[in-house]
């Protein structure tokens, strides 16, 4: 599969407004999204795309409230927004705007141009490259250089991305196992997992395919356990890596902002974006936890423990680590209304 999706067939007068919303929304489904849902729905007028969240792909129980859905939302909007700098337009884009439309997520219009930059092609390149990864990383520290851009990027977004000390990576680790084993136990939590969790064979372009997790959990130090999309039937990818376990959990951020309503979870979704495609740029991977941020209590100890009360959006921890996990997505045509 390529890199990119095939930019717009242009005529001598450019490409028409709907090879751009075509192009743009090819684009953005390859955001990330929780369980690979891809709770999104696009929209279209003339030169403007209107991204919708989709309730019916919301996780009911992890997230009763829609802040992970409107996460994922905010992740398509920087990929939508991306792939038009990359066809040299400038996108303008009004968070919520109706408020009698509730789902409605985004106005975007590009009436303006601009040639991209090289760091906006850079990050174009990745959007299909970008995998989550659910494991280890190699023992190799990340350059300061590095998480001083993921910083600033995330800044961008009015976001900050807050790397752990020692203790803060051990404190999260806890927490994690903690959320962890709760929800194993928890049959309505274990059900809505499995609903989104296909089995080896299955031909949806949605949830998480044993494609793209391994067979075996790998353990990190401190541990970060991952979801069991498996359910214990062994499904995944084999272990290739003869590196000693435990693997290192990388470098832990905290992703947070200032305030909790629906416009600072889609700026935390934008950041997220920005942050992971800017990392695969250099090669570096990242694997994501939402667990314990899913447990009121929990997330309010991890606000007033590491985030000076501000509100933690998602976990994420960044390594070197070669992948191997291939992700699925549903056709354009099945998400464009």
């Amino acid at each position: 599969m390529d890199s990119q999706s095939p930019e717009p067939q242009a005529s001598q007068r450019g490409p028409t407004a709907e090879d751009v919303v075509r192009y743009a929304v090819a684009t953005a489904i390859w955001a990330p999204s929780v369980h690979n849902t891809q709770p999104w729905r696009f929209s279209a007028d003339g030169q403007e795309i209107r991204l919708h969240a989709d309730p019916a792909r919301q996780l009911t129980v992890a997230d009763p409230d829609g802040r992970e859905m409107l996460i994922s939302c905010g992740a398509a909007l920087f990929t939508a927004r991306l792939s038009l700098r990359s066809l040299g337009y400038i996108p303008e884009a009004a968070l919520l705007p109706d408020p009698g439309e509730p789902t409605l997520v985004a106005r975007v219009n590009w009436r303006q141009r601009a040639p991209g930059t090289e760091y906006e092609q850079r990050l174009m390149h990745q959007v299909r490259q970008r995998r989550t990864h659910r494991g280890g990383f190699d023992s190799v520290p990340l350059s300061a250089d590095l998480l001083t851009a993921l910083r600033q990027g995330a800044a961008r977004d009015r976001t900050q991305l807050r790397i752990m000390a020692a203790e803060g990576r051990y404190v999260l680790a806890a927490a994690v196992q903690a959320a962890e084993k709760a929800f194993r136990l928890d049959s309505a939590r274990v059900q809505e997992l499995a609903r989104w969790a296909p089995p080896p064979g299955s031909r949806r372009p949605d949830g998480v395919p044993p494609t793209s997790y391994a067979a075996s959990p790998e353990h990190t130090s401190p541990d970060y356990p991952a979801r069991d999309f498996a359910h214990g039937h062994g499904w995944g990818l084999p272990v290739f890596s003869t590196a000693p376990w435990p693997r290192s959990a990388g470098t832990v951020g905290l992703l947070t902002t200032a305030d909790d309503r629906p416009v600072n979870w889609i700026n935390a979704g934008h950041a997220l974006q920005r942050i992971l495609l800017m990392a695969s740029t250099c090669g570096i991977a990242a694997a994501l936890h939402s667990q314990p941020l899913e447990l009121p209590q929990l997330r309010a100890d991890i606000s007033t423990q590491l985030c000076d009360g501000a509100y933690p959006q998602l976990v994420v921890r960044l390594g070197t680590i070669t992948q191997l996990a291939a992700s699925v997505r549903r056709a354009p045509e099945d998400v464009i209304f």
